[in-house]
């Protein structure tokens, strides 16, 4: 298709995508229509997003349609945005952390109805293969994640008023949990996994480096796996603020201290039994190390740049311990459970809630890196 074409395509408002025509309805209890559009939230092209119309997903026999609620924007959106992650090429409807409520299901669906209130896992597992087969669904040979566009496939997102997503990686939620909470359950997942990866003994201490959207998470997420005392970590002055009240002990600003030193100071000189680094950088890994004690854990769940340097001499004289983590693998349910007794709070990350309309606004502010910003949930409903 040329520039030219896929022009005029916009201008009429009918743009490509490999979904096909399917019913739709304006509430789930009602007859659903054929042949009609729904609105979406589509990457044209890097930082250029548009609400246009778009045919609603086809429902496969094992699939659920979803009429969306809540989706949140992820970091890995705005890199997306601007072209940076080579992973969400235009054009594409992006967003992949959503919940709301099912309006069909296909043939062969069990478990599900009408009217429940789900979310789904971002992550599109096959069920096959040999990891999948092992229960390391994330580790699947061929996943695909909502919201991805990255050459080897594009899997349209939850951007939109309806998508339709296999019913083996939904999960039903209680009544009583809102909808921008549930949104935020794939990055408690995240959070979750990284927890459950790192071998704690109760009453450890343990330093995240990082304090964004997933590392206060984590800092939650850690202390409820047993660490007595939690330190965090962070440039930003705010975010410290908001790590002490869900939870951190301590909070350093790296770059008013010297960390590992402080992170010494209060471990009798040791260190610290677990680091968790959710950043993904050079200079951020280098500190995490130096903030372990000999025989400690070290998590990495920042993904932020594909190649960095590692302080291998450190690493093995001090034989620390080295865990990657990536996305969850069935931490669902023990999430949505979490949230709901409020073991895990999401409601201080929500900045705003929004209509898709909004969302090319929120996009552009926080790709500017709007002061304060965490959490924007869009609600296609509204």
């Amino acid at each position: 298709m040329t520039a030219c074409e896929f022009g005029a395509i916009v201008d009429r408002k009918r743009l490509p995508t490999p979904f096909q025509s399917a019913k739709k309805t304006p509430h789930p209890l009602t007859i659903r229509l054929k042949e009609i559009e729904m609105k979406a939230l589509l990457l044209l092209e890097y930082k250029q997003l548009a609400v246009t119309d778009f045919d609603e997903p086809d429902v496969a026999a094992r699939d659920v349609l979803i009429q969306i609620r809540a989706c949140g924007i992820c970091g890995s959106d705005i890199h997306g945005y601007d072209g940076s992650s080579g992973r969400r090429i235009p054009p594409l409807v992006m967003g992949h952390e959503a919940a709301g409520v099912v309006s069909s299901v296909g043939s062969e669906v069990g478990g599900f109805g009408v009217g429940d209130h789900v979310t789904f896992d971002s992550t599109v597992s096959c069920g096959n293969c040999y990891f999948c087969r092992r229960g390391d669904i994330n580790l699947c040979d061929n996943r695909r994640v909502l919201g991805v566009s990255c050459g080897e496939y594009r899997r349209h997102g939850a951007f939109a008023e309806y998508v339709a997503v296999p019913q083996h990686i939904c999960y039903r939620l209680p009544a009583s949990l809102p909808f921008e909470h549930a949104a935020m359950i794939e990055a408690v997942s995240v959070a979750v996994h990284a927890a459950n990866r790192t071998p704690v003994t109760l009453g450890d201490t343990a330093v995240v480096v990082g304090s964004g959207m997933i590392g206060l998470l984590v800092i939650q997420a850690i202390r409820l796996a047993g660490c007595s005392t939690v330190i965090a970590v962070d440039l930003d002055e705010s975010r410290l603020e908001k790590a002490k009240l869900l939870g951190a002990d301590v909070a350093l600003k790296a770059d008013a201290v010297d960390v590992p030193d402080e992170v010494h100071k209060l471990t009798g000189g040791r260190g610290a039994d677990v680091v968790l680094e959710v950043v993904g950088a050079t200079q951020t890994i280098k500190a995490a190390v130096a903030c372990a004690r000999k025989g400690g854990m070290l998590t990495l769940i920042g993904n932020l740049a594909p190649t960095v340097e590692m302080p291998l001499q450190a690493i093995v004289t001090r034989e620390l311990s080295v865990f990657g983590s990536c996305a969850s693998s069935g931490e669902y349910p023990a999430c949505i459970d979490l949230l709901e007794k409020g073991a895990i709070r999401v409601e201080p990350l929500i900045t705003a809630k929004a209509s898709l309309e909004e969302g090319p606004d929120w996009f552009s502010r926080l790709y500017q890196g709007e002061a304060g910003a965490m959490k924007v949930i869009l609600d296609p409903t509204l």
